[in-house]
């Protein structure tokens, strides 16, 4: 008896104690930070219930989801939105997001699943209705996000969808609170366009007023609208008056990205035609293979992220030296197999030359084949800048305009600071007076020419990133090259500068008159003219180099 006592209360405090140790776990499950079981319980349960039912159904389902606070919602509507939301045909479903080819990962857990799961995974099917119905729930979901540009885009995206009555509250309740400038002034617009349906004259006065420096092309459209069908003389003339001012800013801005491309293109030229104002203003060499050793460079950008595919960003500066080197090697070998032989004589020195670039066009081929290659671009050199709604800036084209001016003033500082940079100067001046004071004017000939050659194979690597790279890469810039140069003066490194910007901005602003081609083919008339009158360029030489 006192053994079966002793059991019994041994079996008594060990129910105390379990019923002690589930308490405990119970309240520490509520006192963490987790989120609460019911929200989670129905977010997975409205997944699983996104593959099952007809159209109707699921739009239900969508509607409810969004109402559900939880962060993988906004994922899931946008993988939906998109066509990346897949499922099986699994009790529960499998619900998944594509994140690439054949790559998946679980919609509610984030893991990424294994091979054999994907391949039972079938896309959910949405019509255009229902993407246009995910697209305003998306944006109304991100109204209240953390960061800034991505309300803001949410905002945009209403205004793009059409603002409703249930948008307007939210909006509303947003503006009041909204810390951002930008946002907020993006949220005042979006109010304006769903007052400005109103049947109130007074209210749709209010709501122009409003639109008054808005670029937003829906703003634009309704005010057309306005102007030409509202029943109301004063609403008619007050859109009207808006719009005019609207379409001034337009034209401000729109003058603006015609200069900052005008001015993207001069640095392409810039580019291209500084290795030939040495070679040919400061050589007197007509090289037509000048546009051979930017292709040279180019592929050489294209070997480089073959060696470091993985590598882009640092790949593209290996690519700048490595390019000048190989360029300027290039170059040096042309320069004392062949063109030392001919100086004094530019038409032999021209028709070598261009057999040179021919040379190097079909080695090119034979190395990598006649098909272009691709020339991946680094993050920070993807995408554009956008300013307004109605000016942006593309990141190639801006840093290559970075990267030119660049190249132009270390070219300068070179020949300016430098004991070669003298050398140079001197035997373009007076070869005989330099070489009488010890100047090897043989070697300063073929450093120059290499010096050229290297910055063409710079050009190239610029080139590679607007453009596929491929045997006739160079014979696209050469005319345009030598455009510049004789343009600008020959042997005057500022007035390559100038000249390549005055003619991509002069380029930029005639080709919306008159199409890309047309407008070359007027350039090169104008700048026959040109000549004509001042047949020494816009900076001729001074001095004994001016008589020659």
């Amino acid at each position: 008896m006192p053994n079966l006592q002793w059991l019994l209360k041994s079996l008594l405090g060990l129910c105390l104690l379990t019923s002690l140790a589930h308490s405990a776990m119970a309240q520490t499950d509520t006192e963490s930070g987790e989120p609460p079981s019911t929200a989670t319980t129905e977010f997975e349960t409205l997944v699983h219930e996104l593959p099952k039912g007809s159209l109707s159904k699921r739009g239900q389902t969508i509607k409810a989801l969004a109402m559900v606070n939880d962060e993988r919602v906004p994922s899931v509507i946008e993988a939906l939105q998109q066509g990346n939301l897949y499922a099986d045909r699994g009790n529960p479903p499998t619900v998944a997001i594509s994140t690439g080819k054949k790559k998946f990962i679980d919609a509610l857990s984030g893991e990424a699943l294994a091979a054999d799961a994907a391949e039972t995974l079938k896309r959910i099917p949405i019509n255009n209705r229902m993407r246009g119905q995910l697209r305003t729930l998306l944006a109304a979901i991100n109204i209240n996000h953390a960061q800034p540009d991505i309300r803001l885009k949410a905002i945009k995206q209403l205004i793009s969808d059409g603002v409703d009555g249930d948008s307007v509250e939210l909006l509303k309740t947003r503006q009041s609170t909204e810390p951002n400038t930008q946002v907020r002034d993006a949220i005042t617009i979006a109010i304006a366009l769903f007052n400005v349906e109103s049947e109130d004259p007074a209210a749709r006065l209010d709501a122009i007023a409003l639109f008054s420096g808005s670029l937003e092309p829906e703003v634009r459209t309704k005010l057309k609208e306005l102007a030409a069908s509202d029943d109301n003389k004063d609403v008619r003339n007050k859109a009207q008056q808006t719009l005019n001012a609207i379409e001034d800013r337009i034209a401000v801005y729109r003058f603006g990205e015609n200069v900052f491309f005008g001015l993207s293109l001069g640095s392409v030229l810039l580019l291209s035609a500084i290795g030939l104002a040495i070679t040919f203003g400061v050589m007197g060499v007509i090289n037509m293979a000048h546009g051979e050793l930017m292709m040279i460079g180019a592929y050489t950008t294209w070997v480089v992220q073959q060696i470091f595919p993985n590598q882009i960003t640092y790949s593209l500066l290996i690519a700048v030296p490595a390019a000048f080197v190989v360029a300027g090697l290039v170059g040096i070998a042309i320069e004392r197999g062949v063109i030392r032989f001919l100086y004094g004589r530019p038409l032999e020195t021209l028709l070598a030359t261009f057999g040179i670039s021919l040379i190097l066009q079909q080695a090119a081929r034979s190395i990598f084949s006649p098909l272009n290659r691709a020339v991946s671009l680094p993050d920070w050199m993807s995408g554009s800048m956008d300013i307004n709604p109605v000016l942006s800036i593309t990141y190639n084209r801006f840093y290559i305009l970075i990267f030119g001016l660049v190249v132009f003033f270390v070219l300068m500082m070179i020949l300016k600071k430098t004991s070669l940079g003298l050398k140079v100067r001197a035997v373009s001046q007076n070869r005989s007076m330099a070489r009488a004071v010890g100047v090897r004017a043989n070697w300063v000939d073929a450093l120059t020419f290499g010096l050229g050659s290297g910055i063409a194979g710079i050009a190239g690597v610029a080139l590679s990133q607007l453009t596929n790279v491929g045997p006739n890469l160079g014979q696209a810039y050469i005319i345009d090259s030598f455009m510049v140069v004789v343009f600008g003066g020959v042997g005057n490194l500022w007035g390559t500068l100038v000249g390549a910007m005055g003619l991509g901005i002069i380029n930029k602003f005639l080709e919306p008159y008159a199409g890309a081609v047309l407008a070359k083919v007027l350039v090169l008339v104008l700048l026959i003219l040109f000549i004509q009158k001042k047949p020494k360029g816009l900076f001729p030489q001074k001095g004994r180099a001016a008589a020659d």
